[in-house]
């Protein structure tokens, strides 16, 4: 009755009965995987934001396919302020999520098992969409020394005549590590030569740790690049479903993606008028939102450093920007066996590295934005554990 593409396993997974059992025998859990920022203990203007959802303008319905102008000029705007980079608002489209702008873009490049390649490690949510969108996922390898890296040879091993394109995370979730200058220059020369797009998802993009902004590809020229952002993000707002593709590249290859794209979007229709009218105002959001989230997580690298130098089998890797951090522990038994064991001994929460698609086993992912005390606490309750084991 049902399509291969949805036959996954939908039984839950030991990690998850694990944290169930818990809950339902009253324990309190800390949990050091948090990524919803509306449950950080942040600070939202809230009267700004709820003001500007009941605009009378959102009961006339105006069917734009990429958004409505005023929404796509507040994303250009915030594009000139945060990062000095001109965009054309004709050349963004809007999108309820990310995650449904990844599903534009591999139906207008990608034929059934056409392939996209992805890093690893990297986000799990790719595999879901590939599957949703019959498009096959090929990885390249992010190597660690002193620091992350891409693997270029991989990258070249991976690609193949049914490629079409390349993902790239700017900076990477969960390792933090942005896409280096070189390596922009090696991406866009292999996408010239081999004809492949660039999928670039820069949710992150604005929380470098050492304050320093990072280029954005939204303005790439020499490749066709489809870049991807929104509120979840920028301005912490996961449940107000603003996300843009933004599209670059020569003038040929922007066009034809321009006018398949608006197809595309013309079918669905799927962003909502208050959300689009709001726009200006919840970007506007992140002007104080950002400071908030960087000070915390400043502050949590901070405390795993200082916690982490008091024992010597444990240790963070670099982390460059976004909200998580990798921790490198002793490998003696697997990831899934060992957040299991943290969870039952400790009542802490961490993500095993497979979650991520780690090569190996050893890797613990932490969420930096958790609220601090929580933060200190895990943290400790973890170390104790493994320097006992």
């Amino acid at each position: 009755m049902f399509s291969k593409r949805t036959d996954w396993k939908l039984t839950p997974n030991r990690f998850t009965e694990v944290q169930r059992e818990l809950l339902k025998s009253g324990a309190t859990i800390l949990d050091l995987t948090l990524s919803n920022p509306t449950r950080a203990e942040l600070s939202y203007e809230k009267n700004e934001i709820l003001a500007a959802l009941p605009n009378p303008l959102a009961l006339d319905y105006d069917p734009q396919p990429k958004g409505l102008r005023s929404a796509r000029e507040a994303v250009a705007a915030y594009y000139r302020e945060q990062h000095a980079t001109a965009l054309n608002p004709e050349n963004l489209t809007l999108t309820t999520s990310t995650s449904e702008g990844y599903c534009y873009i591999f139906r207008l490049l990608c034929n059934p098992r056409d392939e996209i390649l992805v890093p690893k490690p990297s986000y799990p949510l790719f595999e879901l969409l590939a599957d949703l969108q019959d498009v096959r996922l090929v990885p390249y390898l992010l190597i660690y020394d002193h620091g992350w890296q891409m693997d270029l040879q991989s990258l070249h091993k991976a690609a193949s005549e049914r490629t079409r394109a390349i993902v790239l995370v700017h900076p990477n979730n969960p390792t933090g590590s942005y896409v280096s200058d070189g390596e922009r220059a090696a991406l866009n020369d292999l996408c010239s030569q081999r004809k492949l797009a660039l999928i670039v998802d820069e949710v992150f993009l604005d929380y470098a740790l050492d304050g320093s902004p990072r280029a954005t590809f939204a303005a790439n020229q020499r490749a066709l690049t489809f870049t991807l952002s929104g509120l979840s993000k920028i301005s912490a707002l996961p449940q107000m479903k603003l996300a843009w593709i933004a599209i670059s590249g020569q003038q040929t290859q922007l066009t034809a993606a321009q006018e398949r794209l608006e197809i595309i979007s013309d079918t669905f229709l799927s962003m909502n008028a208050p959300i689009q009218l709001a726009a200006p105002v919840l970007l506007a959001q992140r002007h104080s939102i950002q400071s908030q989230l960087l000070v915390r997580i400043s502050a949590n690298l901070q405390e795993l450093d200082d916690q982490l130098n008091e024992q010597k089998i444990c240790q963070r890797l670099t982390v460059e920007g976004g909200w998580y951090v990798v921790l490198r522990v002793p490998a003696t038994q697997t990831d899934e066996d060992l957040v299991i064991e943290i969870l039952r001994e400790t009542s802490v929460l961490v993500h095993p590295g497979h979650f991520y698609d780690f090569a190996g086993e050893g890797y613990l992912v932490l969420s930096l934005i958790t609220p601090p005390g929580t933060f200190r606490a895990g943290i400790q309750r973890v170390l104790e554990l493994l320097c006992c084991k």
